[in-house]
């Protein structure tokens, strides 16, 4: 099963150029959802272009109801048509059932969050302590007891199926010989083997089964019919089959001891039930423990990024996404929605390709989220790897923005400040386009071929990055992790940021205050921003939330008839160099 800590198999991202633009009303608007056309367009470059999936079910929910868009076959070579009763293996999205069987049991009073997990394994069962501190259920449930991912003893005998043989007293006998290396409750590290044990003693304190347990106090209440760990006949017929990455048949997993890590096979339609229920579209007794589980809220070390119970609690985009996503030996999963707009995805793909489901269900929940560039992609044109070096370097486009340009083997990649590195490919000798985003780049160089600036081509318009040495860009990132540790303003930023609302809300803007390059895109945005400003009515407080991994302010600003999460850039000369604003529900 994945996590979402520090992989390699998807990227996570804003806009190219947060610093840019400024977000219309639109985009962010409530009830906002993908239409079928692209999200089909997607799936068929996913699997036939990109060679990343065989088979994927999207299913949407919003204000409006919900919809299925899938693409692709059960099976290589198997031409039976997907749809949203299609089952896959959930991995780690179990993990969310685990966790809301957690809440819920706690609603009822059969235990306590902070209840240690001795009270609920073998009387045999040696639990790990740590100074005096027991494990408790929240601790397993957030990531944070101090177990590591997986057990010393796991030794899998069969790889393609590496849960199937490890046994209760293999688990229970590690545990009994463990010492924490960490302190409980403190530090986030993803855990299968912290879920699997949780899953375990809530099923022993219920007198049932891990599955029993799922189905009777989850699935028959929301109505999910096809959620199971083992399938009946007309389950198996309609499981669509894992593949490895390279899209060869690979046999499924089966955790009998590990079950709450990522046991659990599911539908499109069975999630959606599910997100229907959590984000209340849906009445359920459930309610009162699906909201326990976004109560607890613990850091996972990367900036705005928490885990809750169960749940990925994601603010890099300025709004709020509620996401988890699972993986097994040949399925990449995702599930998760957008409280602000109401709109619910899930992603499910029958292969476990480096491009996987993240990517998309991130993709269509925010379109800042890049799509997925696989590994491998074809490039256009194919440049000598000695001129590719003399690109390699640092291009300030900003204090703030600074692209790192770096190569492995003959692929270009190019990082900016606060956001993943994304492969570029070689157009010309000199010219580069992104495939996650529609922006292109071009390099300037000397007589020698050393390049002296990065221009980047984006919105229409052409922003030079100068080149700076290594030094110097380290010094202005040290700057910037500097003020994102302190979460300090920068000087002036709310004066401006007053000012600015102030001539919105007068549609009198001053240009000169931006800087050149954002004076052009502030004035083709002007007519949705200034009407969203002017329609929020009088400016109340103005609340310093913090700074953004990409240096922007963030202010929490009330107006008499709402609210927006507003983020500002300054230039080094007091300029406005970027602002964002997302109108908050």
């Amino acid at each position: 099963m994945r996590k979402y800590s520090g992989m390699q198999h998807f990227r996570l991202g804003i806009l190219l150029c947060f610093a840019l633009f400024i977000e219309s009303a639109q985009a962010a608007g409530p009830g906002v959802s993908p239409s079928d056309s692209d999200i089909r367009q997607i799936l068929i470059n996913r699997i036939d272009k990109e060679k990343q999936s065989v088979g994927i079910v999207v299913g949407v929910i919003d204000a409006k109801g919900r919809r299925i868009v899938a693409y692709g076959s059960l099976e290589k070579g198997d031409k039976r048509v997907l749809d949203g009763d299609t089952l896959y293996e959930i991995g780690s999205i179990t993990k969310v059932f685990t966790s809301l069987l957690l809440a819920d049991m706690a609603q009822r009073g059969e235990v306590k969050l902070d209840d240690p997990i001795a009270k609920y394994v073998p009387t045999t069962a040696k639990i790990p302590q740590r100074d005096g501190r027991l494990i408790t259920l929240v601790d397993l449930a957030t990531h944070t007891s101090g177990l590591p991912r997986m057990p010393a003893n796991f030794r899998p005998k069969d790889p393609g199926n590496p849960y199937l043989d490890y046994t209760d007293e293999q688990l229970y006998a590690f545990l009994s010989s463990y010492e924490l290396i960490r302190d409980i409750g403190v530090k986030f590290e993803y855990s299968n083997l912290g879920f699997g044990l949780l899953g375990q003693g809530l099923a022993r304190r219920a007198g049932t089964t891990y599955e029993s347990l799922v189905e009777t106090r989850i699935c028959e209440p929301l109505g999910m019919k096809d959620t199971r760990i083992t399938l009946t006949p007309d389950m198996e017929q309609r499981l669509a089959a894992g593949h490895s990455a390279d899209l060869v048949t690979v046999p499924g997993w089966n955790l009998p001891t590990l079950a709450g890590a990522g046991a659990l096979r599911s539908t499109a339609n069975d999630l959606l039930n599910f997100l229907a229920a959590t984000m209340g579209y849906t009445h359920t007794k459930l309610a009162p423990a699906m909201k326990t589980m976004l109560s607890v809220k613990r850091p996972t070390g990367q900036p705005f990024i928490d885990t809750a119970l169960g749940w990925v609690v994601d603010t890099r985009g300025g709004g709020e996404i509620i996401w988890k996503n699972g993986g097994t030996g040949g399925y990449r999963t995702f599930i998760g929605y957008a409280p602000g707009t109401g709109v619910g995805i899930v992603a499910l793909s029958n292969a476990s390709s480096a491009a996987g489901a993240d990517d998309i269900g991130l993709h269509l929940l925010d379109a800042r989220f890049p799509l997925e560039v696989p590994e491998g992609s074809a490039k256009e044109t194919t440049v000598n790897t000695k001129v590719l070096d003399g690109y390699v370097g640092h291009y300030e486009l900003l204090p703030t923005l600074i692209f790192a340009v770096t190569r492995e083997g003959d692929q270009l990649f190019v990082q900016i400040t606060g956001q993943p590195r994304s492969a570029v490919y070689s157009k010309t000798e000199k010219e580069f386009f992104y495939k996650v985003v529609d922006a292109q780049i071009s390099f300037q160089t000397d007589e020698r071929g050393q390049s002296t600036g990065l221009v980047l081509h984006q919105g229409g318009r052409d922003q030079t990055a100068k080149r700076i040495s290594d030094a110097e860009a380290k010094q202005l990132e040290d700057a910037l992790a500097k003020r994102f540790q302190e979460q300090t303003a920068a000087p002036g930023s709310e004066v401006t940021t007053r000012t600015v609302i102030g001539q919105m809300q007068r549609k009198q803007v001053d240009y000169e205050q931006f800087t050149p390059e954002f004076a052009v895109l502030a004035r083709q945005n002007a007519a949705p921003v200034e009407g969203l400003i002017g329609s929020l009515g009088a400016l109340q407080t103005v609340t310093f939330k913090g700074v953004g991994p990409g240096g922007a302010d963030i202010y929490e600003i009330k107006f008499e008839n709402g609210m927006v999460d507003w983020r500002i850039i300054l230039a080094p000369d007091g300029k406005v160099a970027g602002i964002g604003v997302r109108k908050v529900p």
